[in-house]
């Protein structure tokens, strides 16, 4: 169900031009007697009359932060979008409460208090384990966060509580590969319809012949991934609510 116009797509990749001096910059902070590492982009673009659009970007398991980071300068540059790129505690996985969101939270209100980010369009975007956790943030922070949009991603068995406790149906984009073998389209059907059912806008985008491997048609996945995520905005200041998880 592939949906959106492509043209503008294109544009959008076509826009992608380097600008030199403008850099990914790998920073730490210490939260929780841990220090954390991060990876961040601001665009030249950006100043306080025209606060940026942020995109908090997850990787996926295995690697870190700026091998989003890296996928998504280009574009971020184009349309003076802020990156934030978290590396997880453990490489291997995310982990909540380890991971977030009070630690996503706090690194956040960090970067808000020293660069111009426009609160109500705060996104999330996550590759595979990533994915399955910006899923989880999307329900759990969702008057927090705009909107999320994942590369094979899917809801886990017992995410039922979850989606019942959002107070707010965030938007959701999915894409996935048709020959993924982690996240099989079944699995993934399952998550759009389970969530539609229950009030959300899920937008679904199966890509023919793909299958898990996200580096080599990221600019392409980012850019429509963008046209969703650019439309979405929260009606009013976002509102963070803090749990109580099991550690």
């Amino acid at each position: 169900m592939k949906t959106g116009p492509i043209a503008f797509v294109f544009l959008l990749i076509a826009l992608v031009i380097p600008v030199s001096g403008q850099k990914v910059r790998k920073e730490t902070f210490e939260f929780e007697g841990k220090k954390r590492s991060y990876y961040l982009f601001v665009p030249e673009t950006a100043n306080r009359e025209h606060p940026a659009p942020m995109i908090l970007l997850l990787h996926g398991s295995g690697h870190n932060g700026s091998s989003l980071t890296d996928k998504w300068k280009a574009l971020a540059i184009s349309e003076g979008i802020v990156l934030v790129a978290p590396d997880s505690l453990n490489s291997e996985t995310w982990n909540i409460p380890l991971d977030g969101p009070d630690f996503l939270h706090e690194l956040i209100s960090q970067l808000k208090s020293t660069h111009p980010i426009d609160s109500r369009r705060m996104y999330l975007f996550g590759h595979s384990g990533g994915a399955i956790m910006a899923l989880h943030l999307a329900l759990i922070e969702s008057e927090y966060f705009a909107a999320v949009a994942v590369h094979a991603g899917m809801l886990q068995k017992g995410d039922g509580p979850i989606v019942e406790q959002a107070t707010r149906k965030t938007p959701i984009y999915i894409v996935v590969g048709t020959n993924d073998p982690l996240f099989p389209l079944e699995g993934v059907h399952a998550t759009h319809d389970y969530l539609t059912k229950r009030g959300f806008e899920v937008q679904l985008v199966e890509m023919k012949g793909h299958d898990h491997w996200y580096y080599d048609l990221a600019p392409k996945i980012n850019a429509e991934a963008w046209l969703f995520l650019k439309m979405q905005k929260l009606a009013a200041e976002p509102r963070y609510t803090q749990y109580t998880f099991k550690k």
